[in-house]
């Protein structure tokens, strides 16, 4: 049965619980047959509502704050892989509670909080985030190899033997990649760390692995983990954010007003490009919307715009089948992964509704937002 949107507000974020799940067992099947570990990076999927789902096939979750790791304690009842690019004292202690592996962003951040992991009445696995110099990432934004950048220590910043207490390397560099940018990457990285794999018990290799993309190498990644386990024998991590939630869902929205803004036809929705979908802006890319195209000539084709007040709240442009009607609804495809972490009250414009369509085919209307969460944010 299709998703029936008439039973949906606009606007709202739905996941589509069969297709999580599809994803997670794809997942899961990398995971076993490669002995990798493959955990929930909160940065891209933090729907803990459906963390009890997630928890069956996959070993855990990642951290990048203080909150993430909390919530990855509280509702995924485990204990975070935490990174951070820069610790806060007064959190810390707090912090390293919820986490079962802590790396560190520079030495200096590890001189700083050795003592208190050392001292802490639990083992906690402490790591350093290194930057091989080698991405293959297009957007500098999204680069964290760009020069200058503040992510992760270069090789000539370590010595031959690694500070006592470390126990892994993470190295972070891809992004929506598949397994032959992977590939190319440990060439940078083996050539210049390689010495040092052999001193370490685990090697996380970040996010950016988009394995659950149609056409994705999945034998070739399986082998490419296996021959890193082997010659180093070490564990791998990996800890993907779009991957998870990759294709599993939508954002209902509804035409509000169209506009002829000097001979272009604006459709004027509920939802907002900068508040409720600021990858589009950032990255940039083009969301793909149900039964429209690219410009056709002859078609009726219309630019959609948001609803803040930015003169850049919009996208171009799309064509329809048939003339838009005020009322319309209209649907943004893959909206679940790096939407719904990003978005923002700006403008004081309220936050999508979110849902679930189950896999009986009934909808869940697991969070709606009003007032209060704008005024708290203030």
């Amino acid at each position: 049965m299709a998703i029936d949107f008439s039973q949906i507000p606009s606007p709202c974020y739905v996941l589509e619980e069969k297709l999580l799940r599809k994803n997670l067992e794809l997942i899961n099947r990398v995971q076993n047959e490669s002995g990798a570990e493959i955990i929930l990076a909160l940065k891209g999927f933090s729907m803990y509502k459906m963390f009890p789902m997630v928890k069956k096939y996959l070993s855990g979750a990642t951290a990048s704050s203080l909150n993430e790791a909390r919530l990855i304690f509280e509702e995924m009842d485990c204990l975070a892989h935490t990174y951070a690019p820069a610790y806060k004292p007064e959190e810390f202690e707090e912090l390293i509670g919820y986490s079962s592996h802590i790396t560190f962003n520079s030495l200096n951040q590890f001189h700083q909080f050795k003592d208190q992991v050392d001292a802490f009445d639990r083992k906690i696995s402490m790591g350093l985030r290194i930057n091989p110099q080698y991405a293959e990432v297009s957007t500098d934004m999204y680069n964290p190899c760009v020069v200058g950048s503040r992510l992760g220590i270069t090789r000539d910043a370590l010595g031959d033997i690694l500070p006592e207490g470390i126990e892994g390397l993470h190295s972070h560099t891809m992004c929506e990649n598949d397994s032959y940018v992977l590939e190319r990457t440990l060439v940078h990285i083996e050539e210049k760390f390689g010495d040092l794999l052999h001193q370490i018990k685990w090697l996380n290799l970040g996010g950016g692995h988009l394995m659950t993309k149609e056409g994705y190498d999945h034998a070739h990644l399986i082998a490419t983990i296996k021959r890193l386990k082997a010659t180093y024998n070490i564990d791998i991590i990996l800890e993907p954010g779009s991957a998870i939630a990759w294709q599993t869902g939508y954002l209902r929205s509804r035409v509000l007003d169209i506009v002829d803004a000097q001979g272009v036809d604006v459709a004027i929705l509920d939802i907002s490009f900068a508040a409720h979908m600021p990858d589009t802006l950032e990255m940039p890319y083009k969301p793909k919307v149900w039964g429209a195209s690219d410009p056709i000539e002859g078609r009726p084709t219309y630019r959609l715009g948001g609803m803040t007040c930015l003169a850049g709240d919009y996208m171009s442009e799309y064509s329809f089948e048939k003339p838009l009607k005020i009322g319309d609804t209209i649907i943004f495809d893959d909206m679940i992964h790096y939407t719904m972490v990003k978005t923002t009250t700006f403008n004081g414009v309220g936050l999508p509704s979110i849902g679930i369509w189950h896999e009986d085919d009934s909808f869940e209307l697991v969070k709606s937002f009003g007032f209060e969460s704008f005024k708290e944010k203030i």
